[in-house]
């Protein structure tokens, strides 16, 4: 390998590295600045500065919270209840789909710049729930990109990074995430948007309502829905055999 190889693969990976070093010093440093204390404690002067400056507040959330994501920052679900608390459930939904597929679209860009030939060489030789998940992607990538973002029990990270280094056009994954991430994000907007009462009677917000019956019954029934391609083809394969 040349060092003009060498210097040009060190320079592809900076991207990915640069977010993988801020993720670390972020999760040390800032674990406590975005926290429910926080926005507690800072509730008053959002509130004043969202009403004198509407449009710079939802731009300054948007771009904050997309950066917040890009660099797997911890504080993903604070900034949620901040936008349901800061600008009701709508347009408050649709800044934190927004920012947040904006921020996925960051990760999934530097993954691939980075190192896509040579991780899918090394997906092809994983086992366990990345390999499930590149199969899935292999056999149906629109019923796959869906699937893993209504599930919870893929991490929002991974759901980004394996779907870069796969084939994924750009296209397919942010449409997949923008339209995959709206059942959650509403969830939790809305609960953002009653946090007034919640801090009004000092209490911490419930961010386990995802999983009642009421609204994880829905969410597992569109995740049936986008395994059932899935589904059918490989019932189809055994029945061929």
């Amino acid at each position: 390998m040349t060092d003009t190889t060498h210097a040009s693969q060190i320079l592809r990976r900076l991207p990915i590295i640069l977010i993988g070093v801020v993720a670390v010093l972020g999760a040390f440093f800032f674990r406590d600045s975005l926290s429910f204390d926080a926005l507690a404690q800072n509730r008053e002067a959002l509130l004043a500065f969202r009403d004198s400056h509407y449009f710079l507040a939802a731009l300054g959330f948007v771009a904050l919270y997309a950066v917040i994501v890009a660099f797997s920052l911890p504080g993903a679900t604070i900034m949620t209840l901040t936008g349901g608390f800061l600008f009701s459930l709508f347009p408050g939904a649709l800044f934190n789909v927004v920012a947040a597929t904006l921020g996925a679209v960051a990760i999934f860009l530097a993954a691939r710049w980075g190192f896509g030939a040579q991780m899918a060489r090394r997906l092809e030789g994983s086992d366990g729930l990345v390999r499930k998940i590149k199969d899935g992607i292999d056999e149906n990538q629109w019923s796959m990109l869906f699937l893993i973002r209504l599930v919870p029990a893929v991490p929002f990270f991974l759901a980004n990074l394996i779907p870069s280094v796969v084939g994924v056009s750009l296209f397919r994954f942010a449409v997949s995430t923008f339209l995959g991430i709206i059942p959650g994000a509403v969830v939790y907007t809305s609960v953002g948007a009653g946090l007034g009462e919640v801090f009004a009677a000092g209490e911490t917000p419930d961010l386990g309502v995802i999983f009642e019956p009421h609204i994880l019954l829905p969410i597992l029934g569109l995740c049936l829905l986008a395994a059932l391609p899935v589904l059918l083809k490989t019932l189809r394969g055994k029945k061929g055999l």
